[in-house]
């Protein structure tokens, strides 16, 4: 199939007039996985989002590409080797965004993740995490002495040090993986678009689903199609209601929240592996904007694992979820960090499928459910982030079968949008970052620095972001609001929030020529993202620039 423009607008009016072998509801990392599995099979494909691609779970991700050692200490072989292997091949199919990350496990003389007790058990499940698939990185684990360890992360206690351990896996900016592979799949020919929500499930005089009616915000556009996939997520159960009439309670939701504080307090070069205490779980602090120099912008802490129970389309941070982070960090680093030093938060739900047995949402399976309704819905749910490849060739298998069709998968070494031809640019360049975010397109963005020199100031000051950047996310990557350019195109509102407050009113005047917005629109723009900067504050009260100038 001919490749589509990546244009709202050319889209929806494709929407409004094919009929598709398949229509994917949800653009998060599975749905728009999917969407591409099912191109490169010759179906004709579409694919909707009721908010903007990465929006819900797919932006809010500890951004990790990784197997997960956990699980293999859980004994879920299988689901570490199938992780593996799939981020084997994403780091082929997207170098440009997935990059490899060490991970440091320190041994404590006492109140540690690991115990001098245990370090030899440890040993062998990383020799077991690397024979697994962890080898394909090219990287074996390694023990360090106490000398090594404090190296890698200078605040830790160093007279409660006993040695360390390093293993290696990958880490990624989620959102814009997401956004890759949606525009991959619109370049092997699907339509997708965001900000068009389904309202209904439409049925031939058979009972079988035949498409959907869905809302543009303009209107409202009566979608044709012969097979209909719900890849919703935490949401999956309000698509079923829509086609069942009733919601199977089928999810279990479970909140992950991070922080985010600067990384001069910390000073860790690679991740690090921290106990909770009283808590059996541990967490991740990973360093995040890597300088030319080496050194790093910021780091973030997480993630929390709690059964969520409130409104699925506001999953906030409270008290309680920020203090449990505050004592990871407090009981393993010698620096103090208070909720004074937080920059910004996010939360997101993981979509786990509901057990018959009860326990700790981490403790449940993290393997993916498909399901196929009375009426036709596919409905798949569960699975990890660094999986979602396979499980779209799993859903698209599923289709086909009920098409009667037969295609073999085509996206195991599919590369993504930006990865053709991309040669990695050394950490020291001053081209890291961009190429790091778009591969090959990062000329793009130089390209309108060059016609406009203005493109080259930050978009956001303190932070790297390129107002170059934002007028490439309108004209390329479907960005239609201000909380689209600062949330998922780039991550500014996840980095520095006060800082994005404080310079929402001159990206916005930005954002406005491009999108022909009213003076109206602006004001609205920059109101629609305060309240979601003064909701988040209600939500977990600590110091911030609350009352930040934001204003056109």
């Amino acid at each position: 199939m001919s490749a589509r423009p990546f244009d709202r607008t050319e889209m929806l009016a494709a929407l409004e007039v094919e009929e598709f072998d398949v229509l994917v509801i949800g653009g998060g990392i599975t749905g728009v996985g999917i969407a591409l599995d099912a191109a490169t099979r010759g179906l004709s494909t579409a694919l909707v989002e009721r908010d903007d691609f990465a929006s819900g779970t797919s932006s809010k991700s500890s951004k990790m590409i990784h197997g997960g050692l956990r699980y293999l200490q859980q004994g879920d072989v299988r689901l570490v080797y199938e992780a593996l292997r799939e981020r084997q091949r994403l780091m082929h199919n997207a170098p440009h965004l997935v990059s490899v990350l060490p991970f440091l496990i320190p041994v404590l003389t006492k109140d540690g993740p690991v115990s001098k007790k245990i370090a030899k058990a440890l040993r062998s499940a990383l020799w077991m995490y690397d024979l697994t698939g962890g080898l394909r990185i090219g990287k074996r684990h390694r023990r360090l002495d106490a000398r090594e360890t404090l190296a890698h992360c200078p605040t830790m206690p160093a007279e409660k040090l006993s040695s360390g351990f390093v293993y290696y896996d990958a880490g990624a900016d989620d959102a814009r993986v997401t956004l890759a592979v949606a525009r991959t799949a619109a370049r092997h020919g699907a339509v997708i678009t965001n900000r068009c929500e389904v309202v209904e499930m439409t049925k031939d005089l058979t009972g079988n689903l035949d498409g959907a009616v869905v809302d543009t915000g303009a209107g409202r556009i009566r979608v044709r199609a012969r097979s209909v996939v719900s890849a919703t997520g935490v949401w999956a159960d309000a698509v079923r209601e829509l086609d069942e009439g009733s919601d199977p309670g089928s999810i279990r939701p479970a909140k992950g929240v991070h922080i985010t504080v600067p990384w001069h307090l910390v000073r860790n070069d690679i991740a690090v592996i921290l106990s909770v205490p009283g808590d059996k779980r541990s967490v991740f602090l990973v360093p995040w904007g890597q300088l030319p120099d080496g050194t790093f912008e910021h780091c973030y802490i997480g993630t929390t694992d709690t059964d969520f129970l409130g409104d699925l389309d506001d999953p906030q941070t409270n008290d309680d979820d920020i203090d449990y982070l505050l004592r990871a960090l407090q009981h393993n680093l010698t620096s103090t960090i208070t909720r004074a030093d937080v920059t910004a938060v996010w939360a997101g739900l993981r979509p786990l499928v509901r057990q018959a047995a009860s326990g700790r949402t981490a403790d449940l399976s993290r393997r993916h459910s498909i399901t196929i309704g009375e009426s036709g819905l596919v409905t798949v749910t569960g699975g990890k982030f660094t999986t979602y490849r396979a499980m779209a060739e799993d859903v698209v298998d599923v289709v086909l079968d009920r098409l009667g069709r037969r295609s073999r998968c085509r996206t195991r070494r599919l590369q993504l949008q930006g990865a053709v031809a991309f040669d990695r640019v050394d950490p020291s360049h001053p081209d890291a970052r961009l190429a790091g975010r778009y591969g090959t397109e990062a000329a793009e963005i130089k390209a309108l620095v060059a016609l406009d020199s203005s493109l080259g100031e930050p978009m956001v000051p303190g932070l790297p972001y390129l107002r170059a950047e934002a007028i490439h996310a309108v004209r390329n990557e479907m960005a239609t609001t201000l909380i689209d350019v600062l949330a998922r195109r780039t991550r500014s509102h996840l980095e520095d929030r006060a800082a994005c407050l404080s310079a929402a009113g001159d990206l916005a005047a930005l954002l406005a020529t491009e999108l022909g917005w009213s003076d109206d629109d602006t004001r609205r723009q920059i109101a629609d993202y305060r309240l979601m900067c003064d909701h988040e504050l209600a939500a977990a009260e600590y110091p911030d620039a609350r009352h930040a100038e934001a204003t056109p």
